[in-house]
């Protein structure tokens, strides 16, 4: 009972502390602007890249080779996970650290619209009506002022749109794949499509970028690893909650971090929206899985 308890706080301190992580990756992306010329598209390279040598190490380590299934899922991951991970840093670097990361933590209202979209049965119009409330905050953080839209706030809702595409495909991808393989042609298809279609964007980095693009890639990875490791200790309720913390991060952190400008108070309220029906879809998922 006693070793149960301490893997239950392990996985709660992995998911809290890939949520600053992940976080954390942004914060260098801000930092970087700061003192040298770096495109957002390098820190995704410099991530998928790190991401794919400590995948082939752990491989190397285990010495097992890989044995892919339904390619067509390993690929849909991979794709998916570029694009939303490339909005997410065009996101943070076009506007804030806070707000990239709060719009990019809308995925999972967009994979509630997916399971409305798709669903038969019984309809859950309690989770529809939180939806459309939760998309109605999403709107207070991308245009503050009413209804005066900020285009770059769109790489943001994007990467959450694509959080969302990769999340879905990762969940049948893992009925076939262990983690592994996963992780293994997630980011080396990553760093192969940002290295052939990106390659202006792409040099060697003098010291002081490369420091940047370190911390973002080991930030970014590390977190990647943590969140994964947590969700085998705690339940997906505990985990969801956990993890959507990082709106709470980002919108807290900000300011005092990399001197964002702090939310307004609609930018506060639009953000509570997202957290509380991101909490709310995650216990309700739970709560059918179990009946």
């Amino acid at each position: 009972m006693k070793f149960g308890l301490t893997k239950t706080f392990l996985g709660r301190v992995c998911i809290s502390a890939s949520a600053f992580c992940l976080y954390m990756t942004t914060v260098s992306i801000r930092w970087a602007k700061t003192s040298v010329e770096l495109d957002s598209t390098f820190f995704v390279f410099a991530r998928f890249a790190l991401g794919f040598i400590v995948i082939c190490s752990i491989l190397a380590v285990k010495r097992r080779p890989l044995k892919p299934r339904n390619w067509w899922l390993l690929l849909g991951r991979a794709f998916s996970n570029v694009a939303a991970v490339f909005c997410f840093f065009k996101a943070v670097s076009l506007t804030s650290a806070a707000e990239g990361n709060i719009l990019n933590m809308t995925y999972p209202l967009f994979i509630a619209v997916f399971f409305f979209l798709f669903q038969k049965g019984k309809k859950d119009y309690p989770a529809y009506f939180l939806t459309l409330v939760a998309f109605f905050g999403v709107w207070l953080v991308i245009s503050p002022q009413g209804f005066a839209l900020r285009m770059e706030n769109l790489w943001g809702l994007a990467s959450g749109f694509f959080g969302a595409i990769a999340v879905t495909i990762l969940n049948f991808a893992r009925k076939f794949n262990d983690t592994d393989t996963i992780l293994f042609f997630m980011f080396g298809i990553g760093t192969l499509l940002i290295g052939i279609f990106f390659p202006q964007h792409l040099f060697i980095p003098t010291l002081e970028q490369a420091k940047y693009l370190a911390i973002a890639a080991i930030f970014g990875v590390l977190g990647q690893y943590l969140l994964t490791l947590g969700f085998k200790y705690v339940t997906a309720v505990e985990g969801g909650v956990i993890s959507s913390s990082r709106i709470l991060i980002a919108a807290i952190l900000g300011p005092y971090i990399v001197s964002d400008p702090a939310l307004g108070l609609s930018g506060w309220f639009g953000a509570l929206l997202i957290f509380g029906t991101n909490v709310y879809l995650t216990i309700r998922d739970i709560g059918t899985q179990q009946k």
